[in-house]
């Protein structure tokens, strides 16, 4: 299993969820792998031992994507010890679902600020380690940017804005041997959808029922995407947006 061989990867928001899975099934691939992390040490502790415990290569990395001082420094961390960068992974991200009575500029600002200024932070970042040699950028975006759901109205915007970045900057990046795709989950059981009361609901029940593969995705249904866009066998694929959703999204 080596389709990532020696390659130098970010996955932010990695202490839990989809992040962990896609850090751990890089390191399964060959990767060096910076877990980086925003509150969760000890989420991103326990990753990297995973990592570690079956002979791969990681760290973690305290970071808040949405602070441009904070970002900077995970990438020089990232440089000093692994020399360079191949790969990033735009995971971090807030979820936040509120009636549009409720929204506040607040809560508008903190997920706009990380779920899109955090990714263009990190890309900023990332162009300044690939060099010459080219990069591979994967944003994870979601379903709901392009189906958008009651009460989602500010957080489908701001995947809906991250989703325009990628089909962007994959006409701006022409020449420069750099990938950008975007994959956009369906309904993922993570730490994030338990504590919503989401997993175990009706609501789940309800989307399950309409979902062609009949049940809801697992952090590692993701992590399998993305490494296959971040491997050789995508080399051919820039600007996408490839939708993981068991079917639901279908048209």
């Amino acid at each position: 299993m080596n389709k990532l061989k020696d390659k130098v990867a970010i996955v932010t928001g990695a202490s839990k969820g989809i992040g962990a899975s896609i850090a751990k099934y890089f390191a399964a691939e060959g990767a060096k792998v910076v877990v980086n992390y925003a509150s969760s040490k000890e989420g991103a502790d326990k990753v990297v031992k995973s990592i570690t415990s079956q002979g791969g290569i990681a760290i973690a990395v305290h970071g808040d994507v949405s602070k441009e001082a904070d970002v900077v420094k995970m990438f020089e961390e990232t440089k000093n010890i692994f020399g360079s960068l191949d790969i990033l992974v735009n995971n971090a991200g807030v979820y936040l679902y509120e009636p549009i009575e409720q929204i506040s500029a607040e809560t508008f600002h903190k997920s706009f600020n990380i779920n899109v200024l955090g990714s263009i932070l990190a890309i900023q970042e990332s162009l300044k380690l690939f060099g010459d040699k080219g990069g591979n950028i994967i944003n994870i975006s979601s379903g709901a940017s392009n189906s958008p759901l009651p009460t989602g109205s500010v957080y489908s915007a701001t995947k809906t804005a991250l989703d325009a970045i990628t089909i962007a900057l994959s006409k701006e990046f022409s020449g420069r041997n750099i990938r950008i795709n975007s994959i956009l989950p369906g309904i993922v059981e993570t730490e994030g959808s338990h504590s919503a009361g989401f997993i175990g609901s009706e609501a789940e029940a309800n989307f399950v029922s309409k979902t062609p593969l009949g049940r809801t995705g697992q952090p590692d249904d993701i992590a399998k995407v993305a490494v296959f866009l971040a491997s050789d066998d995508a080399a051919w694929i820039t600007g996408e947006k490839i939708t993981v959703g068991g079917g639901i999204y279908g048209f």
